[in-house]
């Protein structure tokens, strides 16, 4: 590996040799200057791919054509969209096609899926998240607790990070585990914190809450197309992610839900019906007795977004081609490629705050720039200005996520280049 920021030749090999690098041309790469972006935001909003376009256009023309009839006819009917995305959706988070349903926005999942998973009891109330999780579903779970009359000053543990940087060890989830796992009726916890870009293990987590009776559910936001999952393998009961992050899918893109085959027959699970949820066989019966349909669909409420999942389906397209083995040998190049550049030229302003070990993250790297809030955001302003877009999150971290369906070595090397003209060593 060439680290020099004076030469690109090494960037530009490992870009022609790319196998991926085909996949680049099918997405639209916003322009600063006129010239193409280096965009770093996939794991806030993927860029749009190509094929999005086109496959809302089609079922707009075909709204246009046959009106109501685009339900029952056509390649792809209406009444089973959400069928089309099965198959590849659970590809994409290692799951059996029965356990997938793409429904909803990520948080009104949770809310779904709690309300069939969290069933608190005097003896058994609490919720465990980290501290520091994503507001929404801090809110989520807080909501829950107080919906059941239960106290999230008492019954919401919160564990604090035990490792520099906010980081968390599974060792302190075990020990938060073994001296309240009695009173933790459910753990929800993210596949990729998004503040620090730690990735879990999800199958360890599972295994540890459940030696304690414990429910287990994951927000996998920052881990779907990110990481490569195996959600049925870990045990998990739930999880929910969303869509227009990794997966490209559009701004407020439809979400998606796991629901463990063990639970696939289970109608006497509580839960929060809606018509889409009953059994396909006897749904337009419109009998008064919900039978929910087997599976994650069983958690589904109203009949599919079409114009809205369309652009989920040509994403998953190019997931397909690609795939997520050689999606995650890419990632792991990019931010191995990035990780060096910082430590080598840029650790005089840049602290990398997310695990060096590329088990323990995904795309994401969160960068804490040295000197408070002014620099932060001074630095934050002068990348962008230059066409180089990461994000920020207060008060001082700027996070890069170079996503391997579009970003380049190239993309990498001119984030370094743009940070050492603000601080030059």
């Amino acid at each position: 590996m060439d680290l020099s920021l004076d030469h690109d030749a090494w960037a530009l090999a490992q870009d022609a040799a790319d196998p991926l690098a085909r996949f680049r041309s099918q997405f639209h790469i916003p322009r600063h200057d006129g010239r193409e972006m280096h965009y770093f935001v996939g794991n806030s909003l993927g860029l749009q791919p190509l094929g999005a376009a086109t496959a809302i256009t089609e079922e707009l023309q075909r709204w246009a054509e046959i009106a109501v009839e685009g339900h029952f006819r056509g390649e792809r009917p209406w009444m089973h969209y959400h069928a089309t995305l099965r198959e590849p959706m659970a590809r994409v988070v290692g799951a059996l096609p029965s356990e997938v349903v793409v429904m909803n926005s990520l948080t009104a999942n949770l809310h779904l899926l709690m309300a069939s998973f969290y069933r608190p009891s005097r003896e058994r109330p609490a919720i465990l998240i980290e501290a520091g999780a994503f507001p929404s579903d801090r809110h989520a779970v807080e909501s829950q607790i107080r919906f059941h009359g239960f106290d999230p000053a008492r019954d919401l543990i919160e564990l604090e990070a035990d490792l520099p940087n906010g980081l968390i060890s599974l060792e302190a989830i075990e020990r938060v585990l073994a001296e309240q796992g009695e009173r933790i009726a459910l753990v929800l916890w993210p596949g990729v914190q998004y503040r620090t870009g730690q990735a879990f293990d999800l199958a360890a987590i599972t295994r540890l809450a459940k030696a304690r009776g414990c429910t287990v559910g994951f927000d996998l936001a920052h881990a779907a197309g990110n990481l490569e999952l195996a959600l049925h393998d870990s045990g998990a009961d739930f999880a929910a992610w969303c869509t227009y992050k990794y997966l490209n899918s559009g701004p407020g893109a439809v979400a998606a839900a796991f629901v463990h085959e063990r639970h696939a027959n289970r109608p006497e699970l509580p839960r929060l019906a809606g018509w889409w949820g009953h059994r396909p066989e006897t749904r337009f019966l419109m009998g008064p007795a919900f039978e929910p349909a087997p599976g994650a669909d069983g958690w589904q409420l109203s009949n599919p977004p079409v114009l809205a999942m369309a652009p989920i389906r040509a994403s998953l397209e190019l997931f397909d081609a690609a795939t997520l083995p050689a999606l995650r040998r890419k990632s792991v190049a990019l931010t191995g490629y990035l990780e060096a550049l910082v430590k080598t030229h840029l650790a005089d302003c840049i602290e990398v705050l997310t695990p060096a070990d590329p088990a323990q993250r995904g795309a994401q790297l969160s960068l804490r720039v040295t000197g408070g809030r002014e620099r932060g955001r001074a630095l934050f302003e002068h990348l962008a200005a230059r066409g180089v877009l990461g994000d920020w999150r207060e008060p001082d971290v700027i996070r890069i996520s170079p996503a391997p369906l579009y970003n380049r070595f190239t993309d990498v090397l001119a984030f370094a280049r743009a940070v050492r003209d603000w601080h030059p060593a």
